[in-house]
């Protein structure tokens, strides 16, 4: 069983009321001159393709990733306001980048890379589109750890197109570092 312990910086839409943004699901209130910073590192990484053979921008992100968080450390980074639809900006995920690099496989590129949280009804989900018709799903269970960390554990998942679906053994589990 894979457990899964990558770095991500996700924004929430701009259809939000206010958008937030987090990186391993740290909610922000942070000082605008550390998002920026970290979000001018990861602007032309193609959303963490380009640092997996970069190791010195790697670092960079990491430790902006680092500053951001620390200033939010003591915070509670599990409660009401992480349930959102968030948007994958950088991550070092290994599964989602490999499907992201290979969406060509199915004739497209991968689209928006969402991550769906719901904290009352204990549910995360991984979304990867592939435009204009196909998703990759994976439905997770989450368990509130602390008030900066959440465990999950993936119970199923999917590949759609058009006209077929492709169930997968849901496999895995993990935890995300909310500033932990």
């Amino acid at each position: 069983m894979a457990t899964a312990t990558a770095t991500a910086c996700f924004l929430s839409p701009p259809a939000t009321r206010s958008p937030k943004f987090t990186c391993s699901s740290t909610l922000a209130t942070q000082p605008d001159s550390a998002k920026k910073r970290l979000l001018s590192l990861i602007a032309d990484q193609d959303r963490g393709l380009r640092t997996q053979r970069d190791p010195a921008a790697l670092s960079s992100i990491v430790a902006a990733i680092d500053a951001v968080a620390a200033l939010g450390r003591g915070a509670v980074t599990t409660g009401p306001s992480l349930s959102a639809t968030w948007r994958l900006l950088w991550t070092t995920e290994k599964e989602q980048l490999y499907i992201i690099e290979n969406a060509r496989w199915f004739g497209t590129a991968a689209g928006d890379v969402l991550q769906v949280i719901d904290v009352e009804k204990k549910a995360l989900n991984n979304v990867i589109t592939f435009p204009p018709d196909g998703v990759f799903f994976v439905r997770s269970g989450i368990e509130i750890a602390s008030p900066q960390r959440v465990n999950f554990r993936f119970t199923s998942a999917v590949l759609r197109g058009r006209s077929w679906e492709i169930p997968l053994p849901p496999f895995g589990q993990g935890w995300n570092p909310l500033m932990d």
